[in-house]
């Protein structure tokens, strides 16, 4: 295959290549006629100007990296569009890697697309994650870094986080009030922060309730639909269910449903539910299920925007974002 090259287009137009790079530049000393004459018949021969001699003469590659730890929930998906949004306005493309919820295809991933020239990085941690130090180390040698979601907030990085311990104190309290006196929590991985946040949440709730000690449980369950199903047989196969569940995300709680329901139990009626992170399918299941839903749009917007004022203005001052939520209450938490 033949590519035409800017000499081709000059050749065509018997002008200097000096004058066709000049067009394609938009720079001011050249004919506004003679500007559209050559974009044009470019164009008809099929010219492109050579995106990587126009980054190298920017110092600049234009590529923008994300690394998550799935694509299973879509508060990833939905985040990782918003971000696209602001970057493509400014010309930039990106390019998604996910870790598959392990930190050693996390620290691979991020170590590939350094190795192709990223102008920065958009990083959500995996949940077990010994890789801090290697990100911070390439953020204080000037590389631009923002993390999302699955950090501390007392981290010294630049961060869009969520408030988890307002939230999840907000949904317990919303269980309270429905007359539920037993509560189990179904939380995520110990050594997830996020997880560590609602967890939080949930006991000052129930502490501001004076709900006794023995009508509550943590209990260490996951992050996906299928842990929730084994630990709410592991409940009904003991005959220890309480009056509702707080599950760490929609997936689990969505998980346990199923099994309440495959069991012979009626949701809200014998039990109620309650997830968080909410799905898309939170509306669409029987019935439908309460949740708190975070704004990932402006998570990845102001990801995004973050990233851009480092690549900038550079690393010096490092800023934590912190996001608020939404309790939307639908029929799995409300017997009356």
């Amino acid at each position: 295959m033949k590519y035409v090259t800017i000499k081709d287009v000059a050749k065509k137009l018997n002008v200097s290549i000096s004058s066709v790079s000049r067009a394609f530049n938009d720079k001011y000393d050249i004919k506004k006629e003679t500007k559209e004459l050559i974009l044009k018949t470019a164009e008809e021969m099929g010219y492109f100007p050579n995106p990587i001699a126009k980054k190298l003469s920017q110092k600049k590659t234009f590529n923008i990296g994300i690394v998550v730890p799935e694509f299973i929930n879509e508060f990833y998906s939905e985040i990782i569009i918003a971000i696209q949004d602001i970057f493509t306005s400014q010309g930039y493309q990106i390019l998604v890697m996910q870790s598959d919820e392990n930190q050693e295809q996390e620290l691979a991933n991020v170590k590939t697309l350094m190795q192709n020239m990223m102008d920065g990085l958009i990083i959500a941690p995996t949940a077990a994650n010994d890789n801090m130090d290697y990100y911070l180390k390439q953020r204080d040698n000037g590389f631009p870094i923002v993390f999302m979601n699955r950090v501390e907030k007392s981290l010294k990085a630049s961060k869009i986080l969520f408030d988890n311990e307002k939230w999840s104190f907000f949904a317990t309290e919303h269980l309270i009030a429905q007359g539920n006196k037993r509560i189990f929590h179904l939380a995520g991985h110990k050594n997830l922060c996020v997880s560590g946040e609602r967890i939080k949440g949930f006991i000052r709730a129930l502490k501001k309730h004076n709900i006794p000690k023995e009508n509550y449980k943590i209990i260490e369950t996951g992050l996906f639909s299928n842990q929730g199903i084994d630990t709410v047989k592991e409940l009904i196969n003991s005959q220890n269910l309480p009056d509702a569940l707080f599950c760490e995300n929609d997936h689990v709680a969505m998980g346990a449903i199923k099994i309440l329901k495959d069991s012979g139990y009626r949701v809200p009626e014998d039990i109620t539910v309650m997830g968080f992170t909410e799905t898309r399918m939170a509306e669409l299941i029987t019935p439908q299920l309460s949740s708190v839903r975070q704004p990932t749009h402006e998570i990845g917007k102001k990801a995004a925007e973050l990233l851009l004022k480092h690549i900038n203005n550079g690393n010096s001052d490092q800023e934590t974002i912190i996001m608020d939520g939404v309790l939307n209450i639908r029929k799995s938490t409300v017997r009356n």
